[in-house]
């Protein structure tokens, strides 16, 4: 929080606006659109699941159809599939984004339809907010006409090619949860290419109430808007997003310069200057072979010990006793990625003594002392993996 958060939170409380709708609601949506710069129409949301439901919904997915999602993603991007009864089809990751891999999708794909399911929509993620192979995915999509819905619930700030992530898909959504790159305290949003979307899932998010005078329900709906005060907050957050993304990429900057030195690290980026991350979290992989036996679990207890919090990355999904029997496509990628992979320390708020702290830990475990200057490796340059 900067402070002007709490200005607009006065101002609807003075206006006495606090339910799901009000002034701050609209400008919030407003902000958001001139912020991703294209012809797009918001919905905020109380929570970026709520946004991937209702982008589901929009896409008349139901009971018996089959989606295909990203495995090595949080579960949210799955669980909408199983509200509507429809069933997940998970899919490997490549090396290079440690997103969706798109040969992979393309074999699934063509499996499914052999198999007379054809799928009907696919939830691809930027993951850690690194954007996911955009022409690639998009071209796939396109040829066997599936629609994407884009989850960049990590990639508010980032871009490919210039263009901000979460106007790729043909819907696509955003998430303002606490520990995001912005925060509502609890929010979404639903990122639309036509007002016909926009109002449908307005519609459908305020319990689906027809034009009527009285309460008139004719189809289901949901308690899904954002409030007048978390969007009131929402406003102030997007002053400051920049500022935010900046913290971010100099954290980002402050671990590669740790590890610059230490071969047994790879601290992850982007393949290219096409690609702009947010770096909402930095993460490494650790290679215990050239680290005298110690891996990311090490250096994660090692942190602990300290009172300093880092998690393995993502569990994939198809390995998740949840998601565990449903289909799967790929090789072993996302999962060799689970446990080799660490999530350092990444707050917008992190500590110049903060640091400090982290650096002396990291330094300790892996003993680190002057030796030859390396190249710090992209994890496909130093780990050549196939992604089928």
């Amino acid at each position: 929080m900067r402070g002007n958060e709490q200005k607009y939170v006065k101002e609807a409380f003075e206006s006495n606006w606090v339910a799901p709708m009000g002034a701050n609601v609209d400008l919030f949506e407003t902000d958001i659109q001139k912020y991703l710069n294209e012809k797009v129409y918001v919905t905020a949301l109380s929570s970026g699941t709520a946004a991937i439901h209702l982008a589901l919904l929009l896409l008349g997915i139901k009971e018996e159809d089959e989606v295909l999602c990203q495995s090595l993603t949080f579960t949210a991007s799955a669980n909408p599939i199983l509200y509507l009864r429809a069933t997940p089809i998970f899919i490997d990751s490549e090396t290079e984004t440690m997103n969706l891999c798109p040969l992979a999708l393309e074999t699934a794909i063509k499996d499914r339809i052999k198999l007379g399911k054809k799928p009907k929509a696919i939830i691809v993620v930027h993951i850690f907010g690194n954007p996911y192979k955009i022409e690639a995915i998009r071209t796939i999509a396109d040829h066997y006409q599936i629609p994407i819905v884009e989850d960049a619930a990590e990639a508010l700030g980032s871009s490919y090619k210039s263009q901000k992530c979460g106007t790729f898909g043909d819907l696509s959504i955003l998430s303002f949860n606490g520990n995001k790159i912005i925060t509502t305290s609890g929010g979404g949003a639903l990122v639309c290419k036509t007002i016909e979307h926009k109002d449908k899932s307005v519609f459908l998010s305020t319990q689906a109430k027809d034009d009527a005078i009285h309460y008139e329900h004719s189809e289901i709906g949901y308690n899904y808007r954002l409030s007048n005060i978390c969007a009131s907050i929402g406003r102030g957050q997007m002053e400051i997003l920049e500022e935010h993304v900046d913290l971010r990429r100099s954290n980002h900057q402050f671990y590669k310069k740790i590890f610059e030195n230490n071969p047994a690290v790879t601290v992850f980026d982007v393949p290219n200057s096409d690609y702009y991350s947010n770096h909402w979290l930095t993460v490494i992989t650790v290679d215990p072979k050239k680290s005298e036996g110690i891996d990311a679990n090490a250096l994660c207890l090692a942190l602990k010990a300290e009172n300093i919090e880092s998690r393995p990355i993502w569990k994939p999904l198809h390995l998740q006793p949840l998601h565990q029997h449903f289909p799967y496509y790929g090789t072993s990628i996302a999962e060799d990625l689970f446990k080799i992979g660490l999530c350092l320390p990444s707050g917008s708020n992190l500590t110049e003594e903060e640091k400090k702290r982290i650096k002396k830990v990291i330094n300790k475990t892996f003993k680190i002392k002057k030796v030859p200057q390396i190249e710090v490796f992209h994890l496909h340059k130093s780990r050549q993996l196939d992604c089928i």
